[in-house]
């Protein structure tokens, strides 16, 4: 895994996982609708997108302060 340490590059890659993660769930849209689709391959999509989904509030969480209240 690649060290994205400085805030431009998490922007960058928090917007790369998100056209990743949108591209992903048309894929599994698409299978699903037009049936008999490899369910292990949907299911690897899936774990994938939850992956990505991970990765997303991981980042999404590095970049927002942290507020005392």
């Amino acid at each position: 895994m690649t060290d994205f340490s400085t805030e431009p590059d998490l922007v960058t890659r928090l917007a790369n996982l998100r056209v990743e993660h949108g591209d992903l769930d048309r894929a599994i849209q698409a299978l699903e609708v037009e049936g008999g689709a490899n369910e292990l391959h949907v299911k690897r999509l899936k774990k994938r997108k939850l992956q990505l989904k991970d990765e997303i509030v991981r980042i999404e969480d590095s970049l927002t302060p942290d507020i005392i209240a």
